[in-house]
């Protein structure tokens, strides 16, 4: 059974949904999703510039400077920010004992497909022009997030860049087409997407001659060859439990190191509790456990 704790983000999700068919001005803004997580104790937090876009570094006390996460938000590719996920890396920043930095990519509508990407690829060669080095670096993210902690990977070997060590996406959408069994099975269980809602925020992000098995946006249909070990949680409850299910059987066949983790009945980007929840805490604590020894910690 799900602890008490946990069903503050299902009541999340249902409010957003029940929020959907409200006027702009009346939803509830990004701040909401970060009210899930609690202050993590020991993190600093410093403004920056990184390639040009507005970042924030979490820096937990006596963490390693020269290791960093890379951490890419969720949120639909049209809403999330520094500000919404602030705490959730900082956690997961402290858990790892190392420095996060985070950014605000380009949003959609207003800018579709590749600027995201790309806005991502940007900052990672940003880290690598500061002396990071790749195999001190990993990428993680969530939901649309965790798909672009991959495609960030594909853009950068298309420009010649090194590969980082990891990646960690958690309730990764990865599917444009939303065509996974799990949109069914899960439909009554989820307490916000469906088939409609995930295929419209797509629609958005790819714009009108988008496409949606574009490598570069559903990585489901890149060749993953060569990357490095990949960690993927995901709710059990999610539609979107196939996408990560499709991701770990495309990399497997891709002959990376893959590893997934399900969790019984939690939604979607269950890890905004942390702080609050077992379960997400549990969640943060293995991804830490599996990315220190891939940065040599």
């Amino acid at each position: 059974m799900p602890s008490k704790e946990s069903e503050a983000v299902k009541r999340h999700w249902a409010a957003v949904r029940l929020a959907a068919g409200l006027p702009v001005a009346e939803r509830p803004d990004d701040e909401s999703w970060g009210n899930l997580t609690a202050e993590p104790r020991e993190v600093g937090y410093i403004e920056a510039d990184a390639a040009g876009l507005p970042a924030i570094w979490a820096v937990p006390k006596g963490s390693a400077e020269d290791r960093v996460l890379l951490y890419i938000h969720g949120g639909g590719f049209v809403s999330g920010s520094v500000s919404s996920h602030r705490k959730l890396f900082g956690h997961l920043a402290k858990a790892t004992g190392t420095r996060a930095l985070m950014f605000e990519y380009r949003l959609a509508p207003a800018h579709t497909h590749p600027a995201q990407v790309d806005d991502a690829t940007a900052v990672y060669r940003w880290l690598l022009d500061q002396g990071i080095s790749p195999g001190h670096i990993a990428f993680a993210g969530d939901s649309c997030g965790g798909g672009l902690s991959i495609t960030t990977q594909l853009r950068a070997r298309e420009r010649g860049l090194p590969l980082p060590a990891a990646s960690m996406p958690f309730s990764p959408w990865v599917d444009m087409e939303a065509i996974g069994q799990s949109y069914e099975t899960n439909r009554d269980k989820d307490a916000f997407f469906s088939t409609d809602v995930v295929r419209g925020l797509a629609d958005m992000f790819l714009g009108a001659d988008g496409d949606r098995r574009d490598p570069l946006a559903n990585p489901l249909y890149a060749d993953l060859t060569g990357l490095g070990p990949i960690y993927i949680q995901v709710g059990g409850d999610e539609v979107l439990l196939d996408d990560a299910r499709r991701l770990d059987e495309h990399a497997r066949q891709a002959g990376v190191d893959v590893q997934l983790n399900i969790f019984p009945d939690m939604q979607h980007t269950f890890q905004m509790a942390a702080g609050r929840a077992p379960e997400a805490d549990e969640a943060i604590r293995r991804m830490a456990e599996w990315v220190r020894p891939k940065l040599g910690l």
